[in-house]
């Protein structure tokens, strides 16, 4: 589980990341970036919608999200604001599949 300073928890922050931030789309997720030089935690957010699935399905591919930005977190630049939008074939895919695309994105857009 990721730590609440490690958390977006704001409407507005999230609003920010995904106007602002560079986007990285791929098969079963669009991720979106924002850097900063402030020294503070490198934050996530996630955006997993109705389309995804039921209640439970939703859930279960959050929770493999989390799981997978909980192992990215120290290769991220710290003071980077990342939002990770769960497309409809996420419901489907693999762990694996989910962890190789994540890591990809945030290689290319908030590696320190």
């Amino acid at each position: 589980m990721l730590a609440r300073p490690n958390r977006l928890t704001r409407g507005a922050d999230y609003k920010a990341v995904v106007r602002r931030g560079r986007r990285c789309a791929a098969v079963h997720t669009v991720t979106y970036v924002t850097t900063t030089d402030e020294q503070r935690p490198t934050r996530f957010g996630f955006i997993v919608s109705r389309q995804v699935g039921s209640a439970v399905v939703r859930n279960t591919v959050r929770r493999r999200l989390k799981s997978v930005c909980l192992t990215a977190l120290p290769a991220v630049r710290p003071g980077s604001d990342i939002v990770i939008r769960a497309l409809p074939s996420s419901a489907s895919a693999p762990y694996a599949a989910l962890r190789d695309e994540v890591v990809r994105c945030l290689e290319r857009r908030a590696a320190a």
